[in-house]
């Protein structure tokens, strides 16, 4: 079986860059104008050090390595999956050709191109083995995945799941920094925790959420809401500003631009919105909220989850029920 490398396009920005280009990209702009194949680790490390001196070796050597393998160990008709953090979904496609430097895309951090081919369906994280949710948890932006997960992704995308992944076959490879490894690892982790929630048990997180940010709330009850699943404000009764009403939606797949526009119609002037949508946001979505007249946040999960961490301490006892977590020190 052809191989599988990730490559990570800024955190998950590139995502749906890489889709509508048609191509996997990376940055490392101090590389990619005199990168060639052929060259060795070496070499590219060499270039890094002379543009960028003040780097750590480290450092230099990582970037270097990653552009190596980028340009020379990536083949034609190897396959390449990108990652979604905010809709936890996966791309899959297979590479149809050589490096290519654009200076044009550079600005966007796609100095460094590869053609591919996408297949036009998306993995779901939510589907895949732990062993391979795992394996996919490297903070480096290009890396070589082992071989049972390779095989789980590529049956995955063509709507046949494999199970059973032995765990001592999914170790991810070359760990460069570990703390911001463990650190992905565990987001990623906290999120799955989060995705097994029910509907109503999402409600009462988010709910959770709010009043660790200093809210009182209330959470409608079981049935038509109207388009208002929380009411959120000062006083916990809505009459003090601001009053954010809060619609929760924890399903697969992205909300639309019209489940926005049916949001809004539902708000008075002085409301504040607050959308969360665990299957992320469409971009028609995005720019139905960029230009409402009411001010409205999405959270998608990835939001969730980092609102989430920043106020757990100040959780009460019903949040921490719904997602139990334990801090961890590592050394500074």
């Amino acid at each position: 079986m052809a191989k599988v490398w990730m490559v990570r396009g800024e955190g998950g920005r590139l995502y749906e860059d890489f889709r509508e280009r048609g191509v996997a990209a990376i940055g490392w702009n101090q590389l990619a104008a005199r990168a060639r194949p052929g060259m060795t680790r070496k070499e590219l490390t060499g270039l890094y050090l002379l543009d960028e001196p003040q780097a750590k070796p480290g450092t230099a050597i990582s970037g270097a390595s990653q552009v190596w393998r980028f340009i020379n160990e990536i083949a034609v008709g190897d396959y390449v999956l990108t990652y979604s953090p905010s809709n936890r979904t996966y791309l899959l496609g297979k590479v149809t050709g050589p490096a290519q430097h654009r200076a044009d895309w550079a600005v966007d951090s796609m100095a460094l191109v590869r053609p591919v081919q996408w297949q036009p369906g998306e993995i779901d994280r939510d589907n895949l083995s732990v062993p391979a949710k795992n394996s996919l948890g490297s903070t480096l932006t290009v890396f070589l995945i082992p071989d049972m997960v390779a095989t789980e992704l590529v049956a995955a995308a063509a709507g046949k799941p494999v199970k059973n992944v032995p765990e001592e076959d999914a170790a991810a490879e070359d760990v460069v920094d570990p703390f911001a490894d463990i650190e992905t690892a565990a987001v990623e982790r906290i999120k799955d925790l989060v995705s097994a929630l029910d509907p109503r048990e999402m409600e009462q997180l988010v709910a959770g959420i709010l009043r660790a940010m200093g809210y009182k709330t209330q959470v409608s009850p079981v049935g038509a809401d109207r388009g208002k699943d929380i009411i959120a404000s000062p006083d916990g009764f809505g009459f003090q500003d601001p009053r954010i009403v809060v619609e929760v939606k924890h399903r697969s797949g992205q909300m639309g631009s019209q489940a926005i526009r049916s949001f809004l119609g539902g708000r008075h002037k002085d409301d504040r919105g607050l959308y969360v949508s665990t299957g992320g946001f469409s971009k028609d979505a995005l720019y139905e909220a960029d230009r409402a007249a009411v001010p409205l946040t999405l959270w998608t999960l990835d939001n969730l989850i980092r609102a989430l961490i920043e106020h757990y301490d100040k959780t009460d006892a019903e949040t921490k029920r719904l997602v139990p977590l334990k801090r961890m020190y590592w050394p500074a």
